[in-house]
């Protein structure tokens, strides 16, 4: 089983109902997660994006280059905490959205990997460990990357929240 890194932008409204109703979270996120499926928008379109198995390197990269949001966790945990597949989601507030979308506008893919080699990503045991001895091992992690950047500079433009977990 892997661990994926998945992600839901939320209105403020749609946030406020979320923190306070697991149940209705649960069917929110299956509805948007399903019309994303059938309507497959790009990054800066789609509601739901999942950074697949790269989202532990996601981590990795933007703490060494100074985030001072966690894009790969959230920050507020939702109250209810029921597990989403590997913890309960997190949420990222629109204003942290707004901050965040910002430091990934200002940091390009080639400055995140800046100075970073592969070996660096295995000796920090950065998950799925194993995989960063590849030539490609750092293109998966920034591609992933360079794909959530419009999707996070969407919600800001749009005022929105982001609600994240690992599935």
């Amino acid at each position: 089983m892997s661990m994926n890194g998945e992600y839901v932008r939320l209105t403020p409204d749609e946030l406020e109902r979320v923190i306070g109703d697991h149940e209705w979270a649960t069917a929110l996120v299956e509805k948007l997660m399903d019309a994303d499926a059938r309507r497959r928008p790009g990054s800066a379109e789609a509601r739901c994006h999942g950074t697949d198995k790269a989202w532990d390197a996601i981590g990795f990269l933007t703490r060494r280059a100074g985030f001072l949001v966690d894009i790969v966790h959230g920050e507020e945990q939702v109250p209810w905490g029921e597990d989403w597949g590997y913890g309960p989601p997190r949420y990222l507030s629109p204003d942290r959205v707004r901050t965040a979308a910002e430091a990934m506008a200002e940091t390009g893919a080639d400055r995140l990997v800046e100075g970073v080699g592969p070996a660096d990503l295995t000796a920090a045991e950065v998950y799925p460990v194993g995989i960063w001895e590849r030539d490609d091992s750092l293109e998966y992690a920034t591609g992933h990357y360079e794909a959530l950047v419009p999707f996070f500079r969407s919600a800001a433009e749009a005022g929105d929240a982001i609600l994240v977990w690992l599935s």
